[in-house]
């Protein structure tokens, strides 16, 4: 489905990030594995290479929210594999905190990964893909609470309604360049930090979704890997829902 693309995922090494790499990767893509620090990028690589799958990746650790360092990681992307063609947004942090413990460093600090970063990558991208003059897929991970919302950490939500906005806007303004937005909304997803809840909290959540079961990450990477490929390429602005029918 994207063999021969060149994408960048932000959020790569561990978890939906880690999975939708992977799928890319199988399925013929070149990855630029983007994640916050070296250490857990060189680690992620290494889990690829143990199935073989390191030979069409790289990776970067710039600071999303630095419009500097992600244009620097991000030539080096095209300067290895020659271009650009698909951008990830998946990096993202949650929060749970209820609104009378916030502080203001912890609202600004979801926001800034969640949104601000967004907004930098999608702009470095954009540009790269305009001069490129072949257009491009920007696929953004959003989350069930951007539609629902969530009873506490309401920084969280509120990031992902801005995604959701963000990307109904972008498509707006790069359908012209051939560019493509659209957004993934995940529901209950097992991964790591759906692992450290009790059984108590996940137990009833799962036997609220009419499909009997939690998503997996490559439930998400495979919506993902559809809006990157030229099978949605009359597919932009839509926010995709991947929760097995689950609503508050």
């Amino acid at each position: 489905m994207v063999e021969g693309k060149v994408a960048i995922v932000t959020g790569g090494t561990r978890g939906i990030g880690y999975s939708i790499v992977r799928e890319f990767l199988k399925n013929g893509a070149k990855v630029a594995l983007a994640g916050s620090r070296k250490e857990t990028v060189d680690k992620a690589i290494a889990q690829l290479a143990e199935e073989g799958l390191a030979d069409n990746v790289m990776g970067i650790c710039p600071n999303l929210t630095s419009p500097d360092e992600v244009k620097e990681a991000f030539d080096a992307v095209v300067q290895r594999f020659g271009r650009l063609d698909v951008l990830c947004n998946n990096a993202g942090v949650s929060s749970r905190t209820p609104l009378v413990d916030y502080t203001l460093e912890e609202f600004e600090k979801v926001m800034a990964l969640n949104v601000t970063a967004v907004f930098v990558c999608s702009q470095a991208a954009a540009r790269i893909m305009i001069e490129q003059g072949t257009g491009g897929s920007v696929v953004n991970t959003s989350s069930m609470v951007g539609k629902y919302a969530q009873p506490s950490g309401c920084a969280y939500p509120t990031s992902k309604f801005a995604v959701n906005g963000l990307t109904l806007s972008l498509a707006r303004e790069l359908a012209r360049h051939g560019i493509r937005v659209n957004a993934v909304a995940p529901g209950i997803t097992h991964t790591d930090m759906v692992d450290a809840l009790p059984e108590s909290m996940i137990k009833p959540l799962i036997e609220s979704i009419p499909l009997g079961r939690m998503g997996e990450p490559e439930d998400i990477a495979c919506a993902c890997m559809f809006l990157a490929s030229d099978m949605s390429s009359y597919i932009s602005g839509a926010v995709l829902p991947v929760d097995g029918l689950s609503r508050p």
